[in-house]
């Protein structure tokens, strides 16, 4: 409905209209009344095209009476003298709303051509944000606000099968309800209230229905709002199948990477128990000497020793991701930390020089001793396995106003940048050398899990064919 101010100014000008062009024509001697009626007939065409059939019909009629009036003889009456004047002015007349319909149908058409032209584009600019989304919780908290902006309606909800929630543009949402929504959804049906301002329309694949849309406030046309619930359903679907194959592939991922860590620990625990039972089988065969006994019970202890440090790996490993460790925080000097690492990694290290640079004066840290040596240790022992017999293997402490930091530098391969953010994850193995050192790729991350436990980070700094520095860092709780 137009306003009433509208309205009025338009009949005016219509009124006016016709004034007009007998005004102009009075003052033309010798003007033909085809000529005036042609004009008026003009008029009546610009209105309908402009306005409607209705005002149309009013400047005809109003024509029609003036052209009586001011050029059909006998001029200043309503009277004709002639009958052929009579078939002229019905001629007028019908003529006049003929051509006022015709325009008034060609407006129309215009007017949903263009429309239409716009709802399509709207549907085009529509989907291809549809394309942009690949999660379905995403997409569906997205999608009705993207609609109440894209199409111009005042709000939106979306119903999908199988879940329970009903995705609002906003909280505000008024007279889109959910019994309706699941209604429409269940009868693949569309409901259209436009009385109302509503409609609601099933999201369909096919003949089959997976949810619902409600809009209200909307002028979309049905074919319309049938297309663009089809568009969402579609993209519903295929953000499913998306998720879906990102799903497989993760879990054939997950089955190769379980694959591979069984494979990997297994081969760590079958080569000591090998090397024990080899040893352990030839002692009960006899016949050797003390000098080769004595060997043979070295392996033993020292295999055994190594399958205790797979399995204390392990557990401690499980017993960090459950949140299970307390520490026990006391203040200790970094230097002694690093005196019981290095004592504790004396065998593996002998082949190596060992250089500590840490000063006297450095403040007391508050850490769990047993566990912050068990990370130098880790580190230290790392530095070993990966550099070259005489390396030298670099120890260097720091302290600021807020942390203490430690950094274990070695001469070895160094690591590339990719798998340099893959390196304190649990079960990584460098992939250069995880067939030729031996290791469970969890020292790694036990590092990582003890120190942020502790409140500090972990880092690396490395280039291929240089070395690499491993560095961790411990708040400063206390004074010196």
């Amino acid at each position: 409905m137009k306003p009433t101010s509208e309205l009025l100014l338009r009949i005016a000008l219509c009124a006016l209209t016709v004034p007009v062009i007998v005004l102009f024509y009075r003052h033309q001697p010798h003007i033909s009344p085809t000529t005036v009626a042609l004009t008026f007939l003009l008029a009546v065409l610009i209105v309908s095209a402009r306005w409607g059939f209705w005002y149309a019909t009013f400047v005809a009629v109003l024509a029609t009476l003036a052209f009586n009036y001011f050029f059909l003889p006998p001029i200043g009456t309503f009277n004709i003298a002639d009958p052929q004047n009579w078939a002229a002015l019905l001629a007028f007349l019908a003529t006049a709303m003929i051509a006022g319909q015709l325009s008034e149908r060609a407006r129309r058409e215009t007017v949903r051509a263009n429309q239409r032209r716009k709802e399509i584009e709207r549907l085009y600019s529509f989907s291809q944000h549809l394309l942009t989304v690949e999660s379905v919780p995403e997409l569906l908290n997205s999608l009705p606000r993207h609609i109440t902006e894209n199409f111009g309606a005042s709000g939106a909800a979306i119903f999908v099968a199988g879940r329970s929630d009903v995705y609002r543009s906003s909280p505000e949402t008024q007279g889109i309800e959910t019994d309706v929504l699941e209604s429409v959804a269940a009868r693949g049906e569309p409901v259209m209230e436009f009385e109302k301002g509503l409609a609601f329309v099933p999201m369909r694949l096919g003949v089959k229905s997976i949810g619902s849309i409600g809009l209200s406030g909307t002028t979309l046309s049905p074919q319309s709002l049938e297309a663009m619930a089809t568009l969402v359903g579609i993209a519903v679907e295929r953000t499913r199948a998306i998720e879906n194959v990102g799903k497989a592939e993760a879990s054939r991922e997950n089955e190769k990477l379980r694959s591979a860590i069984l494979d990997s620990i297994a081969h760590e625990f079958r080569t000591p128990l090998t090397a024990i039972k080899a040893s352990v089988t030839s002692l009960l065969s006899g016949g050797f000497d003390g000098g080769q006994q004595n060997e043979l019970l070295t392996v033993i202890n020292e295999e055994s020793d190594r399958l205790n440090h797979l399995v204390e790996e392990a557990t401690q490993m499980a017993r960090l991701e459950s949140n299970q460790v307390e520490l026990d925080r006391k203040p200790h000097k970094i230097g002694e930390a690093i005196a019981r690492a290095l004592e504790d990694a004396k065998k593996t290290l002998a082949k190596h020089p060992i250089e500590v640079n840490a000063g006297d004066n450095l403040p007391l840290v508050s850490f769990d001793l047993e566990l912050i040596v068990n990370v130098l240790s880790q580190l230290v022992e790392n530095a070993a396995k990966y550099s070259p017999p005489g390396a030298p293997i670099k120890i260097s402490v720091e302290s600021n106003t807020s942390q203490l930091l430690v950094s274990v530098a070695d001469r070895g391969p160094g690591i590339d940048e990719f798998e340099q953010a893959l390196i304190f994850d649990k079960f990584y193995r460098g992939k250069d050398n995880r067939y030729s050192v031996q290791g469970t790729g969890m020292g790694l991350a036990i590092v990582k899990a003890v120190v942020e436990a502790h409140g500090g980070t972990v880092g690396l700094t490395s280039q291929v064919g240089q070395g690499s520095v491993f560095w961790f860092s411990l708040p400063l709780q206390t004074g010196r």
